[in-house]
């Protein structure tokens, strides 16, 4: 049987001494430190943990519908509803939280699912992974918006896409091809990145060199996206200056809808690991 859980959520620990947390509230992750007492996941100042408002940063559950590539609420319903504790608990190194459709998800998606949210905490490592299993044959876009904590995303580098195509609607570029070996981001950043085979490795020069490598399995995509500083004064949910921050590298469904028969389950996997 599951353990009792806190209704803020699970509080994940590893004999290492990492610790992860996990709200019930969009089964959002909202902490990692690994077993150097670390934080690596960006949580806004600002943000409202309040029922059907979405939480700034850690990994929202982006859950039939990526951003507005569709007819519903921007980034889906799933990072907005309350989960269920399906296995594990407080002071396990990993639990799977539960979401099945309801009378509200079938007004806006009329469709039958399950999906699940499994969090696997290392030492040095966090696996999460989303599976989604159809009732009905359904599909869908989806990601683990993935807010990474850096002391100066403009000291930041991300290597591992050199040669993928992207869009990026900042820029007006809806067929690109990423020609350097180390993206180097600057201002407002919103990329797409399609068929990324690779791991990312993520360096935070500001931080004495610390490195992230990123990778994932069944998410083909990968985004890149940092408000910049004139849309980060507009998000009433980020605190002052806090884009500097973060910088969100995304593991992604998005270049080609997920279409999953009836009966059937998909599964899509994000691994951060330090390194």
């Amino acid at each position: 049987m599951p353990s009792p859980v806190a209704a803020r959520g699970v509080a994940l620990r590893h004999e290492s001494g990492a610790r992860a947390e996990v709200r019930l509230h969009g089964a959002h992750v909202t902490s990692w430190r690994t077993e150097d007492s670390v934080e690596r996941l960006f949580l806004s100042s600002a943000s409202r943990f309040e029922p059907g408002v979405p939480i700034r940063g850690g990994i929202p559950v982006i859950f039939p519908q990526f951003a507005d590539r569709g007819p519903l609420p921007k980034h889906g319903f799933a990072r907005l509803l309350p989960w269920r504790l399906l296995e594990g608990g407080d002071g396990e190194p990993r639990c799977v939280l539960g979401l099945d459709d309801s009378p509200p998800t079938r007004a806006a998606w009329p469709f039958a699912f399950r999906a699940e949210l499994a969090v696997e905490l290392g030492a040095r490592r966090l696996a999460v992974e989303l599976r989604v299993h159809a009732v009905d044959a359904l599909e869908f876009t989806a990601a683990l918006h993935s807010y990474l904590r850096v002391e100066n995303v403009e000291r930041t580098r991300v290597r591992g896409l050199r040669g993928r195509r992207f869009e990026s609607g900042v820029e007006g570029v809806r067929d690109g091809r990423e020609e350097r070996d180390v993206v180097r981001p600057a201002g407002e950043l919103d990329r797409v990145y399609f068929d990324v085979e690779d791991p990312l490795l993520i360096e935070d020069e500001a931080a004495t060199g610390a490195r992230l490598e990123v990778a994932a399995d069944g998410f083909p995509d990968v985004v890149l996206w940092n408000p910049g500083a004139e849309k980060g004064r507009a998000l009433g949910d980020l605190g002052a200056g806090e884009e500097r921050r973060m910088l969100c590298v995304e593991a992604a469904a998005v270049g080609r809808p997920v279409r999953v028969d009836a009966g059937g389950t998909w599964r899509g996997s994000q691994f951060l690991r330090v390194v």
